[in-house]
């Protein structure tokens, strides 16, 4: 007297076959209980049947004979295509050639199974629903990462806003309370210079001036960098201004090429430009080692491009992908939060830093022509 069955691990499998002859249906189930798949198969001979069948019942793979009367196991992947289904779609035909089993398979379907290798059958179930297991976790896998990484856009963006917001603030409060009471000390100092005629005392108010006169510049100074109302007077303006300051600053010699003397850019890719072009002569300063710099500034073929190149010993790529380089990653969000991109190229000879900008995408966004069209900045200077 046998047991009952030992029980199997295998997972229980509903197939929808696709099958005119019942003979063939039988021959399939057959081959599935000597397999020992736990599975249950449902039988439709037409088209209509078939995608009755899986708009009302779920299957976990599709069985379907190339040849049947009047259509062709091809057009039931059509419909399982147009029904936007992800379900494994084996076919098991008698006879298909070569030329139709590949094609079969570059449109699309899981695998093909000749009826005269009916001993396979299990296998092939099982490695068609295992493959298509793998790729929807994929899916699944590769929707979440894209998500995350739209999560992680619009916390960088979120970043650089407040970053910003908290630059005008900081600046502000330098102009309103730092250079206010800096500006009144020079005024008293001023008034007891005026009524003062003792020479040591003189000397001293001339050092407390020149010592004065350095903190109102430094003050200055730190509240562009902050805050640069220079980009009231355009992007050119900034740009020479920036030119300027690190030529004082460093003693190398800087080249500003434009297109023009006036650029008619927004005012949110204005400042991407001048934090992009701050940034790239900082880091010449900090690790070039270079005798020279250029910058080419143009507008032309509506895209705002700016470049910044210097000569010096320039940067491997590693140093470019490090984890740390979070000067060029910044740089790079800017860039894509105005519909652009950044590009960094290096070698012996130098780095450029190439910014590039559509003015007419970013223009035709009416959330960035909202920012374009912001209050600029006060251009309220110290005494």
């Amino acid at each position: 007297m046998s047991g009952p069955p030992e029980p199997t691990d295998k997972p229980f499998v509903r197939i929808l076959h696709l099958e005119d002859s019942r003979v063939d249906h039988a021959l399939v189930k057959f081959a599935l209980q000597r397999s020992q798949l736990a599975s249950e198969v449902v039988l439709v001979d037409t088209v209509d049947d078939f995608r009755r069948e899986l708009q009302t019942a779920h299957y976990d793979i599709v069985l379907a004979d190339y040849h049947l009367p009047g259509f062709t196991g091809m057009d039931a992947w059509d419909v399982v295509r147009e029904m936007k289904l992800e379900i494994p779609f084996v076919i098991l035909s008698g006879a298909i050639g070569e030329t139709a089993a590949v094609d079969a398979m570059h449109r699309g379907v899981s695998d093909y199974l000749l009826k005269d290798s009916m001993h396979r059958l299990s296998h092939v179930i099982a490695r068609a629903i295992e493959i298509s297991e793998t790729r929807r976790a994929k899916a699944a896998a590769d929707a979440e990462l894209a998500e995350s990484r739209r999560r992680l856009a619009e916390l960088a963006e979120h970043l650089q806003t407040s970053i910003e917001q908290e630059r005008a603030d900081i600046a502000r409060e330098i102009h309103d309370d730092i250079g206010g009471a800096l500006a009144a000390v020079k005024l008293d100092l001023a008034w007891v210079g005026r009524r003062e005629a003792d020479d040591e005392i003189q000397r001293h108010l001339g050092s407390a001036m020149e010592m004065l006169q350095h903190a109102l510049g430094a003050s200055q100074r730190i509240m562009m960098n902050l805050r640069p109302p220079i980009l009231d007077q355009g992007l050119v303006a900034a740009v020479l201004w920036l030119a300027a300051g690190f030529e004082r600053r460093t003693g190398l010699r800087v080249i500003v090429r434009r297109s023009s003397e006036t650029l008619d850019v927004p005012r949110e890719v204005q400042l991407v430009a001048y934090r992009t072009a701050q940034e790239a002569l900082t880091n010449v300063s900090k690790h070039a080692e270079a005798g020279a710099v250029d910058i080419d500034l143009s507008d032309r073929e509506g895209v705002l491009t700016l470049e910044v190149s210097d000569n010096g010993k320039g940067l491997d790529a590693q140093a470019l992908r490090k984890a740390k380089s979070f000067g060029l990653l910044g740089l790079r969000e800017r860039a894509a939060k105005v519909g652009g991109w950044l590009d960094v190229s290096s070698s012996p000879k130098g780095t450029s830093v190439i910014l590039s900008v559509p003015l007419q995408t970013f223009s035709s966004n009416p959330d960035n022509a909202a920012k374009a069209g912001e209050e600029p900045h006060d251009q309220g200077d110290f005494v």
